[in-house]
């Protein structure tokens, strides 16, 4: 009986020890976690928290706006030139003399040429020099060709009078995307169109045409309208009704000496006084022959003199022979809110009127670009070429010569 207790108080005894060291064992681990986690507190830097970067505001950067220009000179209707544009029904159809024209001036923002003669329509009769009257065909194919600036201020503006101009006027009517000077039905008219504001790729312009030169066939007494005539009150008071509203002024100025390869006096005192009033581009017409191109004021102005003849019948190489012309209108406008604006990247190239003698009469007129010319149609042309533009290069001997011909 003895026996027995003392075999069950061992028993028990083993089994209070083995309770004991289980709970030792977990105290021991207990502290040791404890113990670590107490040591990572003082061995362990904080977690870093990642901080968002702050989106620096975006530098505004200058907003630059382009618009080409390309230009061509006088539209000379003579006889010759709407008696082959004749067709058999009585229509004219001159867009074939500008075939290889269209494809680059079609390629520009605005486009620019001098239409010498009056668009009077058949009414009042066609004819030729020295009292011009041209079929509107004319402006048709001017338009096919992609010319949408066009100078109406002549010296033949009055040829056909009164209704001469008022047909004209209603003529480029129809074409309101067409900016059309020189030529008004009221003095209303007159004072819209030279304060218009245009506007081409975020670039805004004002276009006035004028002419010096009348034939001495005045307007009518108090219809001065009819014909742009120039004079320094009359350009100052209308460039200051316009140049603020616009980047650009653009003035084609009829002027110069007739057949003379140099600049008069008269022309650079006006181009001198027109820049001083704000005038950007000057583009010139009347000598029937090209001059100088350059630029005045310190930059400010670039003047194209004179491009000469476009298309005519005069029938000689220096009358057949025209400039095209190039450059671009260029405005910065910074994040300050100062805005800057140039004629920039002038660039030159020569036309001629190719034509085709059939019985002592010109047919078959084509106005070609002279990269294009071969010496049957113009023999030595190369030559001709050098001679043109040494006299275009006079006033700008570093200008860049060469438009990209289709």
């Amino acid at each position: 009986m003895a026996s027995r207790k003392l075999r069950h108080a061992k028993r028990k005894l083993k089994k209070n020890v083995k309770i004991v060291m289980i709970i030792l064992l977990l105290v021991l681990v207990v502290a040791g976690s404890f113990m670590i986690y107490k040591s990572d507190l003082f061995t362990k830097s904080e977690p870093k928290v990642q901080k968002k970067e702050e989106k620096k505001p975006e530098e505004k950067k200058p907003v630059e706006s382009t618009a080409s220009v390309f230009m061509v000179g006088d539209s000379l209707i003579h006889w010759g030139v709407y008696n082959d544009a004749k067709r058999q029904d009585g229509t004219y159809d001159f867009k074939p003399m500008l075939e290889h024209i269209k494809p680059i001036s079609s390629k520009y923002d605005l486009v620019y040429y001098n239409q010498e003669t009056i668009l009077g329509g058949a009414s009042l009769g066609y004819s030729s020099y020295p009292r011009f009257n041209s079929p509107q065909e004319v402006g048709d194919a001017f338009i096919d060709a992609g010319f949408n600036m066009v100078s109406l201020a002549t010296n033949h503006t009055m040829d056909k009078g009164e209704q001469g101009v008022l047909n004209s006027v209603e003529y480029w009517k129809k074409y309101p995307n067409v900016a059309a000077s020189g030529q008004w039905s009221s003095a209303d008219e007159r004072a819209s169109s030279v304060s218009k504001v245009y506007e081409k790729n975020g670039i805004k312009y004002a276009f006035i045409s004028y002419t010096i030169w009348n034939n001495g066939l005045r307007t009518p007494a108090g219809k001065d309208y009819l014909n742009n005539e120039y004079s320094d009150e009359k350009a100052k008071a209308d460039i200051e009704s316009v140049r603020d509203k616009v980047d650009f002024v653009i003035v084609a100025m009829h002027w110069g000496t007739e057949y003379s390869f140099k600049v008069d006096y008269k022309q650079t005192e006006i181009a001198n006084y027109l820049s001083n009033l704000g005038v950007d581009l000057i583009i010139g017409a009347h000598p029937h022959v090209i001059q100088t191109v350059e630029y005045i004021n310190n930059n400010k102005t670039f003047v194209v003199y004179s491009l000469g003849n476009f298309i005519s019948d005069q029938d000689d190489i220096d009358n057949f022979t025209g400039l095209a012309f190039e450059v671009t209108l260029k405005k910065v406008e910074d994040p300050n809110g100062t805005v800057t604006t140039s004629v920039i990247d002038p660039k030159a190239e020569l036309v001629y009127t190719s034509t085709v003698k059939r019985g002592g009469v010109n047919h078959d007129f084509r106005v070609i670009p002279y990269p294009l010319l071969n010496n049957n149609q113009l023999p030595n042309y190369a030559n001709h070429y050098e001679k043109y533009k040494a006299i275009v290069n006079e006033r700008y001997p570093n200008l860049t010569w060469g438009l990209t011909w289709e």
